[in-house]
């Protein structure tokens, strides 16, 4: 029997109806039986101060941190804005990331998804938030990487994949990304 795991997900846009949060609840219905898949809201989330942390951080930011903390796993889906994430989501991870030697992101196995209604996937944001995971001491997933273009034309009004093709690349990603989870955990 596979083990239960937690996976939080970040998503980068802030908009409700975001491409981001539609491929993001997509992911949650398509991945395995065993991973339980949670949005954590970040738009609550004041932008990072250290003095407004050395007066006590904002309920949203300890929220958020433990929300963090308590998954097994970290999954982000993200657009590119300005061949880079979102400042939202810099922002996320630079709350979860303090105070310094106290970082909720350490040692968790994450993965990346980028999408945009381009062609490219939103690719720029996928690796420049790929940087920030290295020294977080997130071990991201390499293989599959997901940059998933054209996404205005694969969701139906249900959020559900029309695509077939993008639907069994994405429940394949999902499968992989079940398999490094268990790696990383096991390690």
């Amino acid at each position: 029997m596979t083990t239960p795991r937690t996976v939080a997900v970040i998503v980068g846009s802030l908009r409700k109806g975001s491409f981001s949060r539609i491929t993001a609840k997509a992911l949650a219905g398509i991945a395995p039986a065993h991973l339980k898949l949670e949005i954590v809201e970040i738009g609550d989330l004041a932008l990072y101060n250290e003095d407004v942390e050395k007066d006590g951080p904002p309920a949203a930011w300890t929220a958020f941190r433990e929300k963090v903390r308590a998954a097994d796993a970290v999954l982000f889906v993200t657009p590119e804005y300005n061949r880079s994430v979102p400042g939202a989501l810099k922002n996320a991870i630079d709350v979860g990331s303090r105070p310094y030697g106290k970082s909720a992101w350490v040692g968790k196995p994450g993965a990346v998804v980028s999408v945009s209604p381009g062609a490219m996937g939103a690719f720029g944001a996928n690796h420049h938030l790929r940087q920030s995971l290295v020294f977080l001491d997130v071990a991201a997933m390499q293989q599959p990487e997901a940059y998933v273009g054209h996404i205005a034309t694969l969701f139906d009004e249900a959020g559900q994949i029309t695509n077939e093709g993008t639907k069994g690349f994405l429940t394949g990603f999902m499968a992989s990304f079940a398999t490094w989870i268990e790696a990383v955990i096991g390690r």
